[in-house]
């Protein structure tokens, strides 16, 4: 099991990413809070990692922090609940904003994430009060990255395909990134406000 990889991203494309270690790179899929706190260049990043093992797919995760995993792992065993669900609602809020709506009860705060309905909400309400305090998550807020993902003038059109493939209609997500986008934006940024928007709508 890969607990943990050091090593310099060579490609970002939320919600993935391109490892390099040692010569052999390793792709990985993260949520957002990953991405918006990446070090710029070549600097050297450590993450801690989640293998999924199917039988159609490997799939390999990595965290920033190690809070962010327990979280993530915590999520998985949410019945109804798989990776892509579980990066959709750490790149959709801050773990103090899920914790505080599973705290609260808030059905409705948790229905905006990607994918998840009334009933889903519900459960993870249920399932997840007790988990929570277990988790040791971290209070600081991420600020987002300074550097570009790609190229500026692509940055609208990256972020909708991000969105999309968190789990947010091609349609909803272009609608969420139009409200938000500036052209002297990076990718990361327009991200980051386009889901800060849909969580508070």
């Amino acid at each position: 099991m890969i607990g943990l990889l050091r090593g310099r991203v060579l490609v970002k494309q939320p919600p993935s990413l391109l490892l390099e270690v040692n010569g052999v790179g390793y792709e990985l899929e993260a949520p957002m809070s990953t991405f918006y706190d990446l070090p710029d260049g070549d600097q050297e990043v450590v993450l801690y990692t989640h293998m999924m093992v199917r039988d159609d797919a490997h799939s390999l995760f990595g965290f920033i922090r190690e809070s962010d995993r327990t979280l993530f792992r915590s999520l998985l065993k949410v019945n109804g609940v798989g990776g892509k669900m579980a990066l959709a609602i750490l790149s959709g809020m801050s773990t103090d904003e899920f914790s505080l709506y599973v705290q609260s009860g808030d059905v409705k705060a948790l229905c905006r994430l990607p994918g998840v309905g009334k009933k889903t909400a519900e459960r993870l309400i249920m399932e997840m009060r007790d988990r929570l305090d277990k988790t040791g998550a971290e209070t600081a807020v991420v600020p987002p990255a300074a550097g570009a993902t790609s190229g500026r003038a692509s940055a609208d059109g990256d972020a909708v395909s991000a969105l999309v493939a968190l789990g947010y209609k091609a349609t909803e997500a272009a609608r969420m990134v139009a409200a938000v986008f500036d052209k002297d934006m990076d990718t990361e940024t327009v991200i980051r406000l386009a889901l800060q928007g849909k969580a508070k709508g």
